[in-house]
């Protein structure tokens, strides 16, 4: 059998065909494609898209498709080996590399952030329920962050993984916080500061680890897929130190259904380095003896209109962002957002918030 036949027999078990006739089926403008792909799984399906070898009308649903058939599993190259080798002995999240995923992705261009996301620039899952917008959607989801910590005029709040601020601004305005924002990203401090000049906010370039004062809350939205499962516990215990007693943790995060010590080999390589998703089973033995867990909820199902949004906006601004991006990065940037949805719409990745205390909220904690 032949590199193009084994494609298609693969990719036959998600009812895709080669150059077919439906919006999720690939077609292929170079026949190297076919045997580069069986040799190198996952990252050659990415790059050899990015080299424009192939192209989906709906790759979104092209993935949804793949992964709910789980093809992944039918192809499994050594370089997919060496990543999970790689992890296991090294520290790939250890504080000397911590500010490298900053550089990597979030320093990309503030423009190209702007473009993409809400008003608020918030870069994790907005929050869909009775929201008509991703505006909406996103002030809804800082709006539930802010109801879940009991969030109180007057409290101190360390928001670990800041972004460009969103939730800082929104807590001190709406709530009257005061906040500590951390990030290991130069681009969003200084846009994150402007955001929130005038307000109860200090924004930092700081890795968590050392951070040393206590907080009424801590939150984290989106940063707990960079800190690696070699230092889950390390990341509980500093935010553990940071917690006031009769405090309350909120960690927002997504995670797998599986326990894993290295990421996907292409998102590894072009959009988040160094990052990994938590099981349920990795976060639960991060905090035992140290918290209690109050509340668990799920809403991944979210992320993948999230997701679309984002292309949506990434998709219709993009004209204004090509004298700074070329072509390759058009693909790849959309390769990502597109091939996330369909992760996350076939149900292989989830959306959890937590809520933690340290030795139980007295009477039970009510969910919001």
């Amino acid at each position: 059998m032949n590199a193009r036949d084994r494609v298609q027999q693969i990719l036959a078990f998600a009812n895709i065909e080669l150059n077919g006739r439906m919006p999720w089926d690939p077609q292929v403008h170079n026949e190297a494609f076919y045997s580069i792909v069986l040799a190198g799984g996952s990252l050659a399906l990415g790059e050899s898209y990015m080299d424009g070898w192939w192209d989906c009308e709906q790759l979104d649903v092209f993935f949804t498709k793949v992964l709910q058939a789980e093809l992944d599993k039918k192809v499994s190259p050594w370089t997919l080996v060496f990543e999970n080798l790689k992890a296991w002995v090294f520290n790939l999240q250890s504080k000397s590399r911590a500010f490298e995923i900053g550089e990597a992705h979030y320093d990309l261009g503030n423009d190209l952030y702007e473009c993409m996301l809400d008003k608020r620039m918030t870069y994790t899952c907005a929050y869909w329920k009775n929201a008509k917008n991703l505006d909406q959607a996103q002030e809804r989801k800082l709006d539930l962050v802010c109801k879940k910590i009991g969030l109180k005029k007057g409290m101190s709040v360390l928001d670990i993984g800041c972004g460009w601020g969103s939730f800082a601004k929104f807590a001190a305005e709406k709530y009257g916080a005061r906040v500590v924002g951390i990030t290991v990203s130069k681009e969003q401090v200084e846009l994150a500061r402007q955001h929130c000049r005038g307000l109860p906010v200090e924004i930092r370039l700081q890795d968590y680890r050392d951070v040393f004062e206590q907080f009424d809350r801590v939150i984290s939205l989106g940063m707990f897929e960079h800190v690696g499962y070699k230092n889950y516990r390390t990341y509980m215990e500093v935010v553990h130190r940071c917690l006031k007693e009769g405090g309350l943790f909120l960690l927002h995060t997504i995670g797998g259904n599986i326990s894993v010590t290295s990421t996907e080999p292409w998102i590894n390589k072009y959009i988040f380095p160094n990052s990994m998703l938590p099981s349920v089973s990795q976060i639960a033995s991060s905090v035992e003896g140290l918290f209690v867990m109050e509340d668990w909820h799920n809403f991944g199902a979210y992320y993948d209109k999230t997701l679309m949004a984002w292309f949506k906006n990434f998709n219709n601004g993009w004209k204004k962002l090509i004298g700074r991006y070329d072509e390759r990065f058009y693909r790849m940037w959309k390769y990502y957002l597109l091939s996330c949805a369909g992760s996350f719409r076939s149900r292989r990745n989830q959306l959890w918030q937590v809520v933690l205390s340290k030795s139980g909220v007295p009477g039970g904690y009510v969910s919001r």
